[in-house]
């Protein structure tokens, strides 16, 4: 037990303040300060990048959302810009156009994009935005790979798919539904039944 102070209270210490709530802050992975760099033309540096870039997918294929997406790159200074060149990588998840089951594959795309200053009568309307010293690669990254993600995958290249009559994936089940007709030969088979001309 503490003992008391001169006053009667108890000397124990006051329990410590409550933590004071600060603002998240938005942590930036691909964001380079290119300050040192910019201030000698030809001078490089490679970066190393990785971090997760929200809603990037297409319409049946995502990159998962606590998968990085992951870049590595060589930066070079030139009169006006920075260049990027190297490669970013990321893992995906989609569904087999054919039978709808789970597929799954990792995209590799090249890359080799300019950042220039916005503004100005010289402005390079193709390169990404350079503000000031600081060079954002997230939109590099998330461009690179929309690009490269299947728009259709397979789970195998051989994959059977559904029976269009029952839905039974035939790369699992078998099913007694017969064939489609195809339309462009029902002429032919209605005739195939005729009596032949005497």
């Amino acid at each position: 037990m503490s003992a008391p102070d001169d006053a009667g209270r108890s000397a124990t210490a006051p329990p410590p303040p409550a933590p004071v709530d600060e603002p998240t802050r938005v942590r930036r992975p691909f964001l380079v300060q290119v300050a040192a760099l910019r201030k000698q033309n030809g001078a490089a540096r490679v970066e190393h990048r990785e971090g997760l870039i929200a809603d990037l997918g297409a319409v049946s294929v995502v990159v998962p959302e606590d998968e990085p997406v992951v870049l590595d790159v060589t930066l070079s200074s030139y009169p006006g810009g920075i260049t990027a060149d190297g490669a970013v990588t990321a893992s995906w998840r989609g569904e087999c156009r054919r039978c709808g089951g789970p597929v799954e594959g990792r995209v590799e795309a090249r890359v080799k994009e300019r950042f220039a200053p916005t503004g100005g009568t010289d402005q390079d309307e193709e390169a990404y935005p350079l503000t000031g010293d600081e060079l954002d690669l997230e939109p590099l990254a998330r461009d690179a790979v929309l690009l490269e993600l299947p728009l259709a995958p397979l789970c195998r290249e051989d994959c059977a798919g559904l029976c269009p009559t029952c839905g039974a994936n035939r790369n699992t089940e078998t099913c007694d539904c017969a064939p489609p007709v195809d339309p462009r030969w029902a002429a032919l088979d209605t005739l195939r039944g005729e009596d032949p001309p005497i």
